[in-house]
């Protein structure tokens, strides 16, 4: 029970689920990478910091294994951005 006595839901049914959605779909980025791999610009904004990088190897089982390099960057606009790089085709998209 909520605190007004309805459930903690609401009074009304429930709205009909559409399904699972996924979130921070990846998008194509542009991105221009220097020395080992690592972006000087995305979207045309300079890559001030590389928080964080990382690899993700998942599927590799499988007939399409999933093979990414990942980096935290902030641009030089101020915004925190994570692109990655899918290692076998060579095309970058951006994450959030």
């Amino acid at each position: 029970m909520g605190a007004r006595g309805g459930s903690v839901l609401g009074d009304g049914p429930a709205p009909k689920s559409r399904g699972p959605r996924r979130l921070a779909t990846p998008r194509k980025a542009e991105v221009r990478a220097g020395e080992g791999g690592r972006p000087e610009s995305v979207g045309g904004k300079g890559v001030e910091a590389v928080r964080e990088s990382w690899l993700v190897e998942d599927r590799w089982w499988s007939e399409r294994p999933l093979r990414r390099r990942y980096w935290e960057v902030v641009t030089d606009d101020g915004r925190n951005l994570v692109v990655f790089r899918e290692l076998g085709t060579g095309a970058w998209y951006a994450q959030r």
